[in-house]
C-alpha cells in the first residue's frame, strides 16, 4: 500500500500501554498477536479526547480501562502487518482514533473472521472492526455502527482467461470467497448454479484464484481492488468491469460491531465516530487507506436493516 504524506500531529490525553491480545474462541486459537500502543505513532492520524464523550462509555469498560477489538488480520485494506508487525490499515488505524476521542486505550486482538461474534459473546472482546456487512442476519445479534457503503467486485486471472464481464458470467464457474462473508451467500442466491468455493482467509480465497482452483474471487470492493492494484505488481489479477455495476454489485453497509444489548457502548462508539467525521479525521483515514469512495456522511446505527 502506498502511504500518505505525514498528518499533523494533535495533543493526546491517552496513556500508553503495552497490550496483550485475546485469543479465540469455538474452533479458532489466536494466538496473542498484539503488542502494541492504543495510540496513533509515526504518520497516522491522530485526534484529541473528548472527555465529554468519555463518560458516555459503560461502567464494566471503564473499569477495565480498555475496549477489546476483534480484528481479522490479515485483510488488506481494512487490516494488516506493517514491517514491524503493528497494526495497520482502515480498522485498526480507526480503532485507535476511537479510543483516543474516547479517554481509553484499546487492545486490536487478532481473531479469525469466522470467530469474531463468538468472541464478543464469550467476552474476549468488546466490539469488531473487522469490515464486517451490516446484515438482518447479523443484526439479530449485533447492531452496526456503520462506517462504509460500497458493493463488491469480482477478480479474474489476469487476462481474463474465462471472458467473465459480468456477474451472470459466474454461472456455472467456481468462485472463491472467505468463509462466513456475504458474497458466498449473495452467490448462493442467485438464480443459476456457482460452486462456491469458501476458504477460512481472504488471501486463501485469492490463491484459489492464482492456482487456477477457482475461475473468480470475490470480495468487498476495496479489497478486491487493493488485491489486484498489489498482487505481484498488478500483473497476477484483475477487475471485472461490469457495465451495470460501476461501483461493484449489491452496495451494502459495513461498520463496527457491538452486541445489540450492549446500548451505552453502541452510543459512545456512535458518538466518536461522529465526532471523527465532524473534524474531519475520519475522512483521513479512509484517504490514507485509498478507500475514500466508500465514506458514510454520518454515524448511523444498522442501516443494513433492508438489506436484501
Amino acid at each position: 500500500m502506498t502511504k500518505f504524506p505525514l498528518a499533523l500531529l494533535a495533543t493526546a490525553a491517552v496513556a500508553t500501554l503495552a497490550l496483550s491480545g485475546c485469543s479465540g474462541s469455538g474452533s479458532t486459537d489466536a494466538a496473542n498477536e498484539t503488542a502494541s500502543s492504543s495510540l496513533p505513532t509515526g504518520d497516522e492520524i491522530t485526534t484529541t479526547t473528548d472527555a465529554a464523550l468519555g463518560e458516555l462509555l459503560p461502567e464494566d469498560i471503564v473499569d477495565a480501562g480498555v475496549i477489546n477489538i476483534a480484528v481479522d488480520i490479515p485483510f488488506p485494506p481494512m487490516a494488516m502487518y506493517d514491517d514491524s508487525n503493528r497494526e495497520i490499515g482502515f480498522d485498526p488505524e480507526l480503532g485507535r482514533l476511537l479510543g483516543q476521542k474516547l479517554g481509553i486505550d484499546v487492545s486490536l486482538n487478532k481473531q479469525a473472521f469466522d470467530s469474531v461474534i463468538p468472541s464478543l459473546q464469550a467476552n474476549k472482546n468488546d466490539i469488531i472492526m473487522s469490515g464486517m456487512n451490516d446484515t438482518p442476519e447479523r443484526q439479530e445479534t449485533l447492531s452496526f455502527i456503520d462506517y462504509t457503503h460500497g458493493g463488491f467486485a469480482i477478480a479474474v486471472q489476469k487476462g481474463n482467461p474465462e471472458d467473465i464481464t459480468t456477474q451472470r458470467d459466474l454461472c456455472g464457474k467456481t468462485v472463491s470467497v472467505q468463509k462466513a462473508t456475504v458474497q458466498g451467500d449473495l452467490l448462493r442466491a442467485m438464480d443459476c448454479d456457482v460452486d462456491v468455493m469458501e476458504l477460512p482467509s481472504d488471501l486463501d480465497a485469492q490463491t484459489a484464484l492464482r492456482a487456477g482452483k477457482s475461475q473468480a474471487y470475490t470480495a468487498d470492493a476495496v479489497v478486491a481492488e487493493y488485491v489486484v492494484a498489489t498482487t505481484d505488481d498488478g500483473k497476477a489479477f484483475e477487475i471485472v468491469r461490469d457495465p451495470e455495476n460501476p461501483a461493484g454489485f449489491n452496495p451494502v453497509y459495513s461498520g463496527i460491531g457491538v452486541l445489540k444489548d450492549d446500548t451505552e457502548l453502541i452510543e459512545a462508539v456512535r458518538q466518536a465516530l461522529q465526532a471523527l467525521i465532524d473534524e474531519g479525521t475520519y475522512q483521513e483515514v479512509l484517504e490514507r487507506n485509498s478507500i475514500g469512495a466508500y465514506a458514510v456522511e454520518s454515524a448511523e446505527v444498522n442501516q443494513g436493516a433492508d438489506a436484501s
